[in-house]
């Protein structure tokens, strides 16, 4: 005999009202799930870029650092371990039109031959500018051109071009091969150089110069010949835009005055 327990009223229709509530909330966690994994990965990714842009930057300004080392060393015809410069070709200026100045008279002579060209620079080495001292920040690309350009204002490519402005070791010798990878990239637009202008000093504030020691009290500089040079370093970085343009510049300058102990 088969007994039946009567069900309680309104059971079944409780039962039928709660299916599906599980697939519910198992879908509102998988969509909460997922929208935590997006936001980590999108943290990471932020936080990848960010380590990505400071690495480039602090790559590029130890190239810029190197290159004004490297001028140092090119001024005063040295090599890294402080011995005389021994080479040939560009390397000590061995047979480059333009060399650094020994002698007061042949400070003269290099200022007029670069004065006489449109970049105002050769070589690595170049006449006081005048005009912006920003040179770096107009290229073929600035846009408006920037207006009462002066003479030896020209866009940043032309001063980059090959026998304007100097690379790393390519007057001292240095070598590059175990150093910063920026300083081996030579394509064009990329990688580092420098500039080294040459700024007559006068001791005598009556005379007319570009640099006076006009004070009797200040430190003489014993030179010959009396010449102080501004040294300016451009390095980029190596992360490129999708134009192939450097993401990332460090600019250095420096002031170098080569004295000499009086005999």
């Amino acid at each position: 005999m088969t007994t039946h327990t009567p069900e309680a009223p309104g059971l079944h229709a409780r039962r039928h009202g709660q299916r599906g509530v599980a697939l519910f909330v198992v879908i509102v966690f998988v969509m909460l799930s997922m929208l935590l994994a997006l936001w980590a990965s999108r943290t990471s990714l932020f936080n990848e870029l960010i380590v990505g842009n400071d690495a480039d930057y602090q790559r590029a300004f130890e190239a810029a650092q190197a290159l004004l080392q490297d001028a140092e060393l090119d001024i005063r015809g040295e090599k890294a371990d402080g011995s005389a410069c021994t080479g040939g070709g560009d390397v000590c200026r061995t047979s480059t039109l333009d060399k650094i100045p020994l002698e007061t008279k042949d400070v003269g002579l290099l200022l007029g031959t670069l004065d006489a060209l449109s970049t105002k620079c050769r070589n690595g080495l170049c006449v006081k500018r005048t005009g912006r001292q920003d040179f770096w920040n107009y290229t073929s690309t600035t846009s408006p051109v920037p207006t009462n350009l002066q003479a030896g204002e020209v866009p940043l490519e032309q001063l980059t071009a090959a026998g304007v402005g100097a690379r790393y070791g390519q007057y001292t010798g240095a070598k590059t091969s175990d150093t910063n990878p920026i300083l081996k990239n030579t394509a064009n637009g990329q990688g580092g150089w420098y500039w080294i202008e040459v700024m007559p000093y006068v001791e005598d504030a009556g005379k007319s110069g570009l640099i006076a020691n006009a004070a009797a009290n200040q430190l003489a500089l014993h030179m010959t010949p009396n010449v102080a040079y501004r040294i300016t370093a451009i390095a980029n970085g190596r992360k490129l835009d999708p134009q192939g343009r450097p993401l990332t510049q460090v600019v250095l300058q420096q002031t170098y005055a080569r004295q000499k102990l009086k005999d």
